[in-house]
């Protein structure tokens, strides 16, 4: 589905990931761990084309070479930064109105489905992003993303700043969107979410991929954990 070989990404001079390879399935939930500044969210913005990259960016066996953001989300690749960019003058509905796809395109997510999954946002559709909690804003640029009909969504650090509550609930979230077919890239540094839903474990050191496994092989290998993720 999505395919990545000797990936290297830069910040003008600066050289931040390192011959990067890793792949993403059909239906699957990949976590992407590791230290702040490991490279994660750079990985991210060069599959959206938001940083200069080189090396093979590869959706569905279409190269993503040259293609804008806005082309990468037509091609079906959701984002939800780390920044929650959500439109603050608008209402939580119109926000999810901008995420829909063109007129005649079917979906497989509507209104009723993210009112349904966050009662919240239902609630507060008449309300002003700008004014509502971190948490809230989360939940609706998670949603707004998915209005637009992804196969696959690239997260990047979801449960940051949220409740511990809330960050069980964006996990029980993250599952079902799985459930309808979706395959999610979390990027996140909480490992206790990422290991209890994701299918596939990634570590990234220094802008290099240094594990690819289960979970559960992760959970085992104290030498990784303690090399590139534990403070």
């Amino acid at each position: 589905m999505l395919k990545i070989n000797n990936l290297h990404a830069y910040y003008g001079k600066s050289h931040v990931l390192h011959g990067v390879d890793f792949e993403v399935h059909p239906g699957e939930i990949v976590a992407l761990l590791g230290r702040n500044g490991s490279g994660r969210s750079t990985t991210a913005k060069a599959i959206m084309g938001l940083v200069h990259w080189e090396g093979s960016l590869d959706w569905k066996g279409q190269s993503l070479t040259g293609k804008k953001a806005y082309e990468v989300a037509h091609l079906g690749v959701g984002y939800v930064p780390e920044s929650r960019d959500v439109f603050p003058n608008l209402t939580v509905h119109q926000n999810l109105l901008l995420g829909q796809k063109g007129k005649g395109k079917s979906s497989r997510w509507g209104f009723d489905d993210m009112y349904a999954m966050f009662p919240r946002l239902k609630e507060r559709q008449h309300t002003e992003a700008g004014v509502m909690s971190g948490g809230e804003q989360q939940m609706l640029t998670l949603c707004r993303t998915l209005m637009g009909d992804p196969d696959l969504i690239i997260i990047d650090e979801p449960t940051e700043g949220l409740a511990p509550k809330i960050v069980e609930l964006v996990g029980e979230y993250l599952k079902k969107i799985k459930d309808r077919g979706v395959s999610v890239l979390l990027i996140e540094q909480k490992l206790t979410i990422a290991m209890n839903i994701s299918d596939r474990a990634l570590v990234m050191g220094h802008g290099h991929i240094v594990f690819d496994g289960t979970p559960a092989s992760l959970r085992a290998n104290e030498k990784v954990r303690k090399e590139w993720l534990e403070v």
